[in-house]
């Protein structure tokens, strides 16, 4: 089985709260830390995917919903 590369972000809430997001790696380890610095953050609305998605799937959806995402802004 290929491995795919994952990232979690975790983001915690002056309340407490804290969540936790998987996802692609945005910038490669190797990237000068200049070259990464966060410029905006965005949350899409809450969708709902079956159970029993294996991950290769959630990774094939989160990957075209990036396409469409950076499509349409530019």
């Amino acid at each position: 089985m290929k491995p795919i590369p994952l990232q979690l972000v975790t983001v915690s809430l002056e309340n407490g709260q804290q969540g936790v997001f998987v996802g692609v790696p945005l910038v490669p380890e190797q990237t000068p830390s200049e070259h990464g610095q966060i410029e905006d953050i965005w949350f899409s609305d809450i969708h709902e995917v079956p159970a029993h998605m294996e991950i290769a799937d959630l990774i094939r959806l989160l990957q075209a919903q990036l396409c469409r995402c950076q499509s349409s802004l530019q």
